[in-house]
């Protein structure tokens, strides 16, 4: 899930990383306010889930506070790729003498965290690893073992930071990688990491995104921030298809029906089992097939999680069939999964035979749950038909006959 930018202001600085005297507000008067208490000039920042603020409007300066409740007036209706505002941050326009990067990124190739550090910030890493390769650092880490100083030392100083700055950006470094690994984090960035006029540094923005499934690990944080349990944020603001999942998800303790994400395909997708769920996602495109949802079911649901999630997706706009599909289960029975599949599509006065492209999920039960797909004439596969033939089949069906 991803923070806006004022939740991971305040993650760092509870890691013990300077921040700037900022405040965040739904309200202008009160961005009035929250500048007068800051004195002088101020920075006006939408609080959206997306990028592009700057180009957008997004980001004003302000002389006075009367000019902070305009523009905290403006902003707060101001529509970004999409998003509306979560509210203003109200920001001192520091005295910058040098702008840093600093961040750390879960690296899944080599499963391990990546600290990265440049002298170069206020600018996407990735134009500076272009541009100017040497002034990019970068060391990977253990997320067991304890981040130690000598190890922000090393990738400060391969970018040529020495003396003083060098010193002071150690501890800054080194509290985010902790931070990184204590918070379960998949991202953690401060850029720019600013050097002001006195010589001290502080974090002028801060990116944030952790593991979705470590939200319970942390809800004491999650709750001091104000995160609702019902918020599934990643780059962007739940759908409305999105938010229904976890209402599904929720509404019964057995099994799981999560990470539902809306694409705009005509295929709906009811697919799990660990790591065969985006095996079969993958599948579906590298034959041409278009999803429409991604979403993982397993963990032995109920008939009625099993009959809301096939129901959520039957119901998307421009969904044609849905294709049910998992890897070899064993704690999953077929039959209930059959169950809820099928009368997902007698409520919604639909044949299950038309509507359900393939059908297969071996594992336990399977027999039983080939019987009930029988009667209601649905093709299905057993464990003989990979997951790749089957994605490749439904994929088929729902063009008409003709595969990409």
């Amino acid at each position: 899930m991803r923070f806006f930018e004022y939740e991971a202001r305040e993650i760092v600085k509870r890691a013990g990383i300077p921040v700037t005297d900022y405040g965040f507000t739904t309200d202008a008067s009160e961005a009035r306010s929250i500048a007068e208490r800051i004195g002088g000039p101020t920075v006006i920042k939408s609080q959206v889930l997306t990028g592009g603020r700057m180009k957008a409007g997004g980001v004003k300066f302000a002389d006075t506070p009367e000019e902070a409740e305009q523009h905290a007036a403006d902003i707060l209706q101001l529509e970004i790729n999409g998003h509306q505002p979560r509210g203003v941050l109200v920001d001192p326009k520091a005295e910058v003498e040098q702008e840093f990067y600093a961040g750390v990124v879960w690296d899944g190739t080599r499963k391990r965290p990546v600290m990265i550090f440049s002298p170069v910030g206020g600018i996407d890493i990735e134009q500076v690893a272009e541009e100017q390769p040497d002034k990019v650092g970068r060391r990977h880490f253990s997320n067991i073992l304890p981040f130690g100083d000598f190890e922000a030392k090393e990738v400060i100083a391969s970018t040529g930071v020495t003396g003083s700055d060098l010193n002071k950006l150690v501890p800054i470094v080194t509290r985010l990688a902790r931070l990184f690994v204590d918070n379960d984090m998949t991202l953690a960035e401060i850029n720019p990491l600013g050097k002001l006029k006195d010589g001290s540094f502080v974090a002028l923005d801060a990116h944030m995104d952790m593991e979705n499934e470590a939200r319970g690990r942390h809800k004491k944080l999650l709750k001091d921030l104000g995160v609702g349990d019902e918020e599934t944020r990643q780059a962007r603001e739940a759908t409305e298809f999105e938010l229904a999942g976890e209402a599904v998800d929720a509404a019964s303790h057995r099994g799981v029906a999560g990470n539902v994400t809306e694409f705009d395909g005509d295929l709906g997708l009811v697919i799990g089992a660990g790591g065969g769920s985006l095996t079969l996602f993958d599948a579906v495109r590298k034959y041409g097939g278009r999803p429409a949802n991604y979403c993982e079911i397993g963990g032995n649901p109920s008939v009625e999680k099993a009959k809301g999630l096939a129901k959520l997706v039957l119901s998307k706009p421009g969904v044609d069939k849905i294709a049910v599909m998992m890897s070899i289960v064993s704690n999953t029975r077929v039959d209930i999964v059959a169950r809820g599949v099928i009368a997902a599509c007698l409520e919604l006065g639909f044949d299950p035979a038309e509507k359900i492209a393939i059908f297969r999920i071996p594992g336990a039960w399977e027999e039983e749950g080939f019987k009930i797909l029988e009667k209601y004439g649905v093709e299905y596969a057993d464990r003989s038909v990979s997951m790749h033939e089957a994605a490749r089949r439904a994929v088929e069906k729902i063009q008409g006959g003709v595969t990409a």
